[in-house]
């Protein structure tokens, strides 16, 4: 693969991974302060919209692996048609209706809709990964070229959506220390205009910075239409079938690499994802950090964009199972975080936290071909399970997250969070305190003792390189 192939393939899933990162830092904040819906409506804002995304995996698998090969391809026509509609509903998704009853609905539908377009995207666009080369260096190669513009993109989106959003989190009503004759008015003034005013300057830097990242989909889905040639199945033979879905996912599901890959990374992304929804919320609620919050994300993501070629160099000398544990990095500085809030700390753990967060991105798709070529050994003459395995993995992670996030939000409305106030209660920094340093600890100690029982080492990988060589 050439380097521009290898790059304008990493270009074109930056766009997903821009808003990505806006909805995972932003959304949960802008639910509640700016739309001023319910803590519980917004849980069902962010679950609901994940197992949206999660439904449409398999969907999305099932559709692709009937679909015939075009002159572009037969992942291509997908990514091209479904990226019109991602830019309008992400829109709309950050639109303030004028109405309110209906407010949370507005925000599940337009959400929903967003996430299942995104997944149209991503299904095919990850599974592209397997159309580019047979050759495992290169696919790796790909993969870290993906993973560090995928970062990039990330640390784009937030940059752009924390730049341009930050006034709206900045109130000249709170202070970091309150006057020594601070009543309850104080702590109950409202920090926000009433969202019900469509002009507010909160709602116009919303709808501007949605305007912002919605154009850069239609910059990276031509790059990666004019840059990238899809091939067709370089592993199947003209006579070869495709494995019917059904069937296909069953097999999917039992095959013991998977699973154990699927099950670690279902907890450690469910950590990621909670640590990013409430990072924001933490900063401006229960750490006194409001006015630093967009630089801290800033450095996380500079961060994580910066290792991502030091993750490539470590799984390729040590292995990839050994790389893995680089994700526990940030737990023992997030507790420090929540139990000693300083800024000095606060920048070194949103520094230790981007390094964390980059191995967990490239590690399991740089693991994930291993699968599948281990799977192609095992079922020589079947072709078509690219796309039953990138979306079936999808789907698992995307539930897993969507319900922690859905606790995660319960857990804010169970303990009285209150939209628009200068200092929530002593129950709620608590429970942002174990959102941000407890559970996420939990989960990526968890998710890495079954990824210790991963089977596929280094060694593996050689033999089942040199066994499909000869297949072939």
């Amino acid at each position: 693969l050439s380097i521009c192939s290898k790059l304008c393939y990493a270009i074109g899933g930056a766009p997903n991974q821009v808003a990505g990162s806006a909805v995972a830092f932003f959304l949960q904040i802008y639910l509640l302060d700016i739309a001023h819906i319910t803590p519980f409506h917004a849980s069902l804002v962010l679950f609901v919209g994940k197992a949206s995304g999660a439904v449409t995996d398999p969907v999305a698998g099932f559709f692709i692996s009937k679909s015939r090969w075009t002159r572009i391809g037969r992942l291509m026509p997908w990514m091209l048609a479904c990226t019109p509609f991602t830019v309008v509903c992400y829109f709309f998704m950050w639109y303030l209706p004028p109405f309110v009853s209906g407010r949370a609905a507005w925000y599940v539908t337009f959400n929903c809709l967003f996430q299942a377009l995104t997944t149209l995207f991503q299904v095919p666009y990850s599974a592209l990964t397997m159309f580019l080369s047979t050759d495992q260096k290169d696919r790796d190669s790909a993969t870290a070229y993906r993973m560090t513009m995928e970062v990039l993109g990330t640390l784009i989106g937030a940059a752009l959506q924390g730049q341009i959003v930050a006034s709206a989190h900045v109130s000249h009503h709170c202070t970091v220390n309150p006057p020594g004759n601070t009543t309850d008015s104080w702590h109950d003034a409202p920090s926000i205009p009433d969202p019900s005013d469509i002009r507010s300057h909160q709602v116009k830097v919303y709808m501007i910075a949605a305007g912002v990242i919605g154009s850069v989909y239609i910059l990276g889905i031509v790059i990666l239409f004019l840059g990238v040639t899809e091939k067709d199945d370089p592993y199947a033979l003209s006579s070869d079938r495709a494995i019917p879905f059904c069937k296909g996912l069953g097999l999917t599901v039992k095959h013991g690499p998977y699973v154990k890959l699927t099950a670690a990374f279902l907890l450690i992304s469910t950590a990621v994802q909670l640590e990013q929804s409430n990072f924001v919320l933490f900063c401006t609620q229960a750490s006194g950090l409001r006015n630093h919050f967009q630089y801290l994300v800033m450095t996380i993501l500079v961060s994580a964009a910066v290792s991502v070629p030091f993750w490539q160099k470590i799984l390729q000398r040590f292995g990839k199972k050994c790389a893995a544990c680089g994700i526990s990095w940030m737990i023992p500085f997030a507790v420090m975080l929540v139990t000693i809030p300083n800024l000095i700390l606060a920048y070194l753990v949103a520094f230790v936290s981007g390094l964390s967060i980059a191995a967990s991105l490239l590690l399991p798709w740089s693991m994930l071909p291993d699968v599948v070529d281990n799977f192609r050994l095992q079922n020589p003459h079947g072709k078509g399970q690219e796309t039953i395995f990138y979306s079936s993995y999808v789907f698992f992670t995307k539930i897993s997250a969507g319900i922690g996030l859905g606790i995660s939000a319960a857990g804010l409305e169970f303990t009285g969070y209150k939209p628009g106030i200068c200092r929530q209660s002593d129950g709620v920094i608590l429970t942002l305190k174990i959102l941000i340093g407890a559970v996420p600890g939990i989960l990526i100690f968890m998710g890495l003792f079954i990824l210790f029982f991963y089977p596929i080492t280094e060694q593996n990988r050689k033999e089942t390189k040199l066994a499909l060589e000869e297949l072939r």
